[in-house]
Protein backbone atom coordinates (compact mmCIF):
# COMPACT_ATOMS: atom_id res chain seq x y z
CA UNK A 1 0.00 0.00 0.00
CA UNK A 2 1.39 3.34 -0.88
CA UNK A 3 1.84 5.84 1.76
CA UNK A 4 -0.53 8.49 0.46
CA UNK A 5 -3.55 5.67 0.68
CA UNK A 6 -1.92 4.90 4.28
CA UNK A 7 -2.29 8.00 5.62
CA UNK A 8 -6.17 8.59 3.19
CA UNK A 9 -6.86 6.03 5.82
CA UNK A 10 -5.51 7.23 8.90
CA UNK A 11 -7.40 10.21 7.94
CA UNK A 12 -10.55 8.75 7.82
CA UNK A 13 -10.29 6.31 11.03
CA UNK A 14 -9.66 9.38 12.85
CA UNK A 15 -12.36 11.04 11.10
CA UNK A 16 -14.99 7.88 11.90
CA UNK A 17 -13.78 8.11 16.02
CA UNK A 18 -14.29 11.71 16.32
CA UNK A 19 -17.88 11.43 14.57
CA UNK A 20 -18.61 8.52 17.07
CA UNK A 21 -17.13 10.37 20.16
CA UNK A 22 -19.11 12.99 19.29
CA UNK A 23 -22.28 10.73 18.80
CA UNK A 24 -21.63 9.23 22.13
CA UNK A 25 -21.09 12.30 23.58
CA UNK A 26 -24.42 14.10 22.66
CA UNK A 27 -26.49 10.83 23.00
CA UNK A 28 -25.15 11.03 27.01
CA UNK A 29 -25.60 14.69 27.34
CA UNK A 30 -29.78 14.11 26.12
CA UNK A 31 -29.86 11.00 28.48
CA UNK A 32 -28.88 13.12 31.10
CA UNK A 33 -31.02 16.62 30.48
CA UNK A 34 -34.42 14.39 29.89
CA UNK A 35 -33.63 10.71 31.37
CA UNK A 36 -36.69 9.96 33.81
CA UNK A 37 -34.27 8.59 36.45
CA UNK A 38 -33.91 6.10 39.34
CA UNK A 39 -31.85 5.55 42.15
CA UNK A 40 -31.49 2.24 43.44
CA UNK A 41 -34.68 1.68 42.43
CA UNK A 42 -36.30 3.43 44.63
CA UNK A 43 -35.64 7.22 43.91
CA UNK A 44 -38.18 7.91 40.90
CA UNK A 45 -38.32 11.24 39.09
CA UNK A 46 -41.45 11.21 37.88
CA UNK A 47 -42.56 14.00 35.63
CA UNK A 48 -40.85 16.20 37.67
CA UNK A 49 -38.25 18.90 36.44
CA UNK A 50 -34.36 17.79 35.96
CA UNK A 51 -31.90 19.67 38.15
CA UNK A 52 -29.29 20.61 35.98
CA UNK A 53 -26.91 22.22 38.45
CA UNK A 54 -24.33 19.47 39.32
CA UNK A 55 -23.53 20.19 43.08
CA UNK A 56 -20.16 17.85 42.68
CA UNK A 57 -17.92 16.25 39.55
CA UNK A 58 -19.71 13.27 38.70
CA UNK A 59 -23.23 13.64 40.62
CA UNK A 60 -26.65 15.11 39.53
CA UNK A 61 -29.50 15.78 41.44
CA UNK A 62 -32.52 14.53 41.18
CA UNK A 63 -36.44 14.34 42.99
CA UNK A 64 -37.52 11.37 44.83
CA UNK A 65 -40.94 10.00 45.05
CA UNK A 66 -41.00 11.56 48.58
CA UNK A 67 -40.42 14.99 47.16
CA UNK A 68 -36.54 14.71 48.66
CA UNK A 69 -33.84 16.49 46.44
CA UNK A 70 -31.23 14.17 46.42
CA UNK A 71 -27.68 13.71 45.09
CA UNK A 72 -26.97 10.40 43.04
CA UNK A 73 -24.03 9.47 40.59
CA UNK A 74 -24.08 9.68 37.02
CA UNK A 75 -23.58 5.91 36.86
CA UNK A 76 -26.18 5.49 38.88
CA UNK A 77 -29.07 6.94 36.42
CA UNK A 78 -30.89 4.94 33.85
CA UNK A 79 -33.92 5.53 31.92
CA UNK A 80 -37.70 4.97 33.55
CA UNK A 81 -40.29 4.47 31.76
CA UNK A 82 -43.71 3.58 33.03
CA UNK A 83 -45.87 0.61 32.27
CA UNK A 84 -48.58 1.91 30.66
CA UNK A 85 -50.25 -1.63 30.20
CA UNK A 86 -50.36 -2.37 34.03
CA UNK A 87 -51.74 1.24 34.90
CA UNK A 88 -54.63 0.28 32.38
CA UNK A 89 -54.84 -2.94 33.58
CA UNK A 90 -54.98 -1.68 37.58
CA UNK A 91 -57.49 0.75 36.24
CA UNK A 92 -59.83 -2.05 34.61
CA UNK A 93 -59.66 -3.88 37.81
CA UNK A 94 -60.09 -1.68 40.47
CA UNK A 95 -58.88 -2.00 44.54
CA UNK A 96 -58.76 -5.61 45.49
CA UNK A 97 -61.45 -5.76 48.49
CA UNK A 98 -63.38 -3.02 48.11
CA UNK A 99 -67.04 -1.62 47.33
CA UNK A 100 -67.28 1.81 47.07
CA UNK A 101 -70.43 3.69 47.74
CA UNK A 102 -71.59 6.89 48.10
CA UNK A 103 -74.25 8.66 50.56
CA UNK A 104 -75.89 12.44 49.52
CA UNK A 105 -77.76 13.75 53.23
CA UNK A 106 -80.44 16.17 50.80
CA UNK A 107 -80.83 17.77 53.96
CA UNK A 108 -77.59 19.55 53.83
CA UNK A 109 -77.36 20.77 50.31
CA UNK A 110 -77.74 24.56 49.79
CA UNK A 111 -76.16 24.56 45.75
CA UNK A 112 -72.77 25.78 46.89
CA UNK A 113 -71.26 23.86 43.82
CA UNK A 114 -68.18 23.45 45.74
CA UNK A 115 -68.13 19.62 44.85
CA UNK A 116 -69.04 20.97 40.92
CA UNK A 117 -66.16 23.15 40.97
CA UNK A 118 -63.76 20.30 42.47
CA UNK A 119 -65.14 17.90 40.03
CA UNK A 120 -64.67 20.47 36.77
CA UNK A 121 -61.39 21.71 37.92
CA UNK A 122 -59.62 17.65 38.28
CA UNK A 123 -60.68 16.19 35.28
CA UNK A 124 -60.23 19.32 32.88
CA UNK A 125 -64.17 20.07 32.23
CA UNK A 126 -65.30 23.19 30.64
CA UNK A 127 -67.51 25.31 32.80
CA UNK A 128 -70.89 23.68 31.20
CA UNK A 129 -69.89 20.31 31.52
CA UNK A 130 -70.43 18.68 34.01
CA UNK A 131 -69.85 15.24 36.11
CA UNK A 132 -72.00 16.13 39.01
CA UNK A 133 -74.55 18.93 38.94
CA UNK A 134 -77.08 20.27 41.83
CA UNK A 135 -80.95 19.80 40.39
CA UNK A 136 -83.68 21.60 41.92
CA UNK A 137 -85.84 18.70 43.18
CA UNK A 138 -89.65 19.11 44.28
CA UNK A 139 -91.83 15.97 45.49
CA UNK A 140 -94.90 18.04 45.52
CA UNK A 141 -96.94 21.64 44.82
CA UNK A 142 -97.52 21.18 48.76
CA UNK A 143 -93.82 20.58 49.90
CA UNK A 144 -90.67 23.23 49.67
CA UNK A 145 -87.82 22.22 46.87
CA UNK A 146 -84.40 21.21 47.37
CA UNK A 147 -81.01 20.62 45.94
CA UNK A 148 -80.11 17.30 44.62
CA UNK A 149 -76.37 16.64 43.69
CA UNK A 150 -76.55 13.95 40.97
CA UNK A 151 -73.30 12.16 40.11
CA UNK A 152 -73.13 8.98 38.15
CA UNK A 153 -74.75 6.27 39.96
CA UNK A 154 -72.12 3.45 39.31
CA UNK A 155 -74.74 0.80 38.73
CA UNK A 156 -74.33 -2.65 39.77
CA UNK A 157 -75.93 -3.45 36.83
CA UNK A 158 -75.56 -0.54 34.07
CA UNK A 159 -77.19 -0.50 30.66
CA UNK A 160 -74.11 1.22 29.67
CA UNK A 161 -71.70 -0.90 29.74
CA UNK A 162 -73.94 -3.53 28.25
CA UNK A 163 -74.54 -1.37 24.89
CA UNK A 164 -71.12 -0.54 24.33
CA UNK A 165 -69.58 -2.39 21.30
CA UNK A 166 -65.98 -1.56 21.83
CA UNK A 167 -65.67 -2.37 26.04
CA UNK A 168 -64.78 1.44 26.48
CA UNK A 169 -67.25 1.43 29.41
CA UNK A 170 -66.86 -1.18 32.00
CA UNK A 171 -67.90 -2.08 35.70
CA UNK A 172 -64.80 -2.61 38.19
CA UNK A 173 -64.78 -4.94 40.58
CA UNK A 174 -65.06 -2.66 43.34
CA UNK A 175 -68.17 -0.84 42.36
CA UNK A 176 -66.75 1.71 40.05
CA UNK A 177 -67.99 2.09 36.70
CA UNK A 178 -65.58 3.84 34.40
CA UNK A 179 -64.86 4.85 30.66
CA UNK A 180 -61.51 4.14 28.35
CA UNK A 181 -61.59 7.30 26.15
CA UNK A 182 -58.32 5.43 24.10
CA UNK A 183 -61.15 2.94 23.36
CA UNK A 184 -64.37 4.83 23.24
CA UNK A 185 -65.15 5.59 19.76
CA UNK A 186 -67.67 8.60 20.37
CA UNK A 187 -71.12 6.08 19.28
CA UNK A 188 -73.06 7.25 22.10
CA UNK A 189 -74.70 4.00 22.46
CA UNK A 190 -73.92 4.54 26.47
CA UNK A 191 -75.17 7.79 26.86
CA UNK A 192 -79.23 6.64 25.46
CA UNK A 193 -78.83 3.46 27.48
CA UNK A 194 -78.44 5.62 31.07
CA UNK A 195 -81.52 6.23 32.77
CA UNK A 196 -79.20 8.87 34.76
CA UNK A 197 -78.32 11.48 32.12
CA UNK A 198 -75.06 11.30 33.88
CA UNK A 199 -72.81 11.41 30.67
CA UNK A 200 -71.25 13.96 28.44
CA UNK A 201 -70.02 13.92 25.54
CA UNK A 202 -66.97 16.19 23.94
CA UNK A 203 -68.07 18.22 20.96
CA UNK A 204 -64.90 20.15 21.07
CA UNK A 205 -61.56 20.32 22.46
CA UNK A 206 -61.29 19.83 25.95
CA UNK A 207 -60.31 22.04 28.34
CA UNK A 208 -56.42 22.29 28.79
CA UNK A 209 -56.14 20.27 25.85
CA UNK A 210 -52.69 22.01 24.60
CA UNK A 211 -50.95 21.62 27.92
CA UNK A 212 -52.46 17.80 28.52
CA UNK A 213 -51.64 17.04 24.99
CA UNK A 214 -48.76 15.15 25.75
CA UNK A 215 -49.60 13.47 29.15
CA UNK A 216 -49.74 9.73 29.45
CA UNK A 217 -53.49 8.79 29.99
CA UNK A 218 -54.84 8.04 33.29
CA UNK A 219 -57.87 6.02 32.73
CA UNK A 220 -58.74 6.43 36.40
CA UNK A 221 -58.62 10.13 36.19
CA UNK A 222 -59.88 10.57 32.64
CA UNK A 223 -57.42 12.65 31.48
CA UNK A 224 -56.47 13.77 29.10
CA UNK A 225 -59.90 14.33 27.94
CA UNK A 226 -60.40 13.58 24.66
CA UNK A 227 -62.45 15.33 21.42
CA UNK A 228 -65.47 13.13 20.45
CA UNK A 229 -65.47 10.63 23.43
CA UNK A 230 -67.53 10.43 26.60
CA UNK A 231 -66.77 11.03 29.97
CA UNK A 232 -68.54 10.65 33.22
CA UNK A 233 -68.18 11.19 37.36
CA UNK A 234 -65.33 8.33 38.13
CA UNK A 235 -66.03 8.47 42.02
CA UNK A 236 -62.31 9.98 42.11
CA UNK A 237 -60.65 6.45 41.27
CA UNK A 238 -57.34 7.90 41.52
CA UNK A 239 -58.34 9.94 44.53
CA UNK A 240 -59.26 6.16 46.09
CA UNK A 241 -56.01 4.80 44.83
CA UNK A 242 -54.04 7.19 47.23
CA UNK A 243 -56.44 6.77 50.22
CA UNK A 244 -58.31 9.97 49.72
CA UNK A 245 -62.07 11.06 49.41
CA UNK A 246 -63.15 11.95 46.12
CA UNK A 247 -62.80 15.17 45.07
CA UNK A 248 -66.71 16.45 45.43
CA UNK A 249 -66.80 14.79 48.76
CA UNK A 250 -64.05 16.74 50.39
CA UNK A 251 -64.62 19.99 48.56
CA UNK A 252 -68.02 20.18 50.02
CA UNK A 253 -68.48 22.92 52.68
CA UNK A 254 -71.55 21.77 54.08
CA UNK A 255 -71.25 17.48 54.90
CA UNK A 256 -73.65 16.88 52.31
CA UNK A 257 -71.79 13.73 51.22
CA UNK A 258 -70.35 10.54 52.58
CA UNK A 259 -68.09 7.94 51.08
CA UNK A 260 -66.88 5.08 51.98
CA UNK A 261 -66.03 0.68 51.33
CA UNK A 262 -69.48 -0.94 51.63
CA UNK A 263 -67.77 -4.09 53.09
CA UNK A 264 -66.30 -2.85 55.86
CA UNK A 265 -69.66 -1.16 56.47
CA UNK A 266 -67.95 2.35 56.49
CA UNK A 267 -68.86 5.79 55.17
CA UNK A 268 -66.84 9.14 56.22
CA UNK A 269 -68.70 12.52 56.11
CA UNK A 270 -66.32 15.00 53.80
CA UNK A 271 -66.61 17.51 56.25
CA UNK A 272 -66.60 16.34 59.52
CA UNK A 273 -64.44 13.30 59.17
CA UNK A 274 -67.16 11.41 60.90
CA UNK A 275 -66.92 7.99 60.04
CA UNK A 276 -70.11 5.89 61.00
CA UNK A 277 -71.84 2.66 59.75
CA UNK A 278 -73.33 3.16 56.48
CA UNK A 279 -76.17 0.39 57.06
CA UNK A 280 -77.13 2.11 59.98
CA UNK A 281 -77.22 5.58 58.37
CA UNK A 282 -79.61 4.19 55.66
CA UNK A 283 -81.82 2.32 57.83
CA UNK A 284 -82.31 5.00 60.29
CA UNK A 285 -82.45 7.90 57.91
CA UNK A 286 -84.68 6.61 55.46
CA UNK A 287 -81.99 6.14 52.50
CA UNK A 288 -83.01 5.77 49.41
CA UNK A 289 -81.65 4.70 45.26
CA UNK A 290 -83.23 6.64 42.68
CA UNK A 291 -85.30 4.43 40.47
CA UNK A 292 -84.86 1.24 41.93
CA UNK A 293 -87.77 0.03 40.00
CA UNK A 294 -85.04 0.00 36.59
CA UNK A 295 -83.02 -2.73 38.45
CA UNK A 296 -80.17 -0.68 38.00
CA UNK A 297 -79.03 -1.23 41.01
CA UNK A 298 -76.76 2.20 41.96
CA UNK A 299 -74.16 2.62 44.76
CA UNK A 300 -75.08 5.70 45.35
CA UNK A 301 -77.37 6.87 47.94
CA UNK A 302 -79.58 9.72 49.19
CA UNK A 303 -80.56 10.82 52.52
CA UNK A 304 -84.64 12.29 52.24
CA UNK A 305 -84.23 16.55 52.84
CA UNK A 306 -85.93 16.19 56.42
CA UNK A 307 -84.75 18.59 59.25
CA UNK A 308 -83.13 20.79 56.76
CA UNK A 309 -80.42 23.15 57.86
CA UNK A 310 -81.15 25.41 55.18
CA UNK A 311 -83.88 26.97 53.82
CA UNK A 312 -84.32 26.79 50.34
CA UNK A 313 -83.14 29.67 48.44
CA UNK A 314 -82.54 30.31 44.28
CA UNK A 315 -81.54 32.43 42.26
CA UNK A 316 -81.38 36.22 42.39
CA UNK A 317 -82.67 36.10 45.62
CA UNK A 318 -80.40 34.07 47.13
CA UNK A 319 -77.27 35.70 45.23
CA UNK A 320 -78.36 39.12 46.36
CA UNK A 321 -78.30 37.73 49.96
CA UNK A 322 -75.19 36.50 49.48
CA UNK A 323 -73.56 40.34 48.45
CA UNK A 324 -75.42 41.75 51.06
CA UNK A 325 -74.12 39.39 53.89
Amino acid sequence: MSRDKKEEGNRSNDLDRVIENSRRDFLRKLTLAGAVTVTGGAAIYSGHRFEKAKHREGYVKVLTEDNRLVEIPVEQMRDFKPDLRMLQSRGREGIAGKRWVMVIDLSKCRNARKCVEACQSAHHLRPYEYHINTLVMQESVNTPAFFMPKPCQHCDNPPCVSVCPVDATFKRQDGIVLIDNDRCIGCRFCMAACPYSARIFHWQEPSKHEEDGNKEYDVELNVPQKKGTISKCLFSADRLREGMLPYCVSACPNGVFYFGDENEDAVTNGTTKETVRFSELIEKNGGYRLMPELGTQPRVYYLPPKNRIFEFEQGEKREYKQEKA
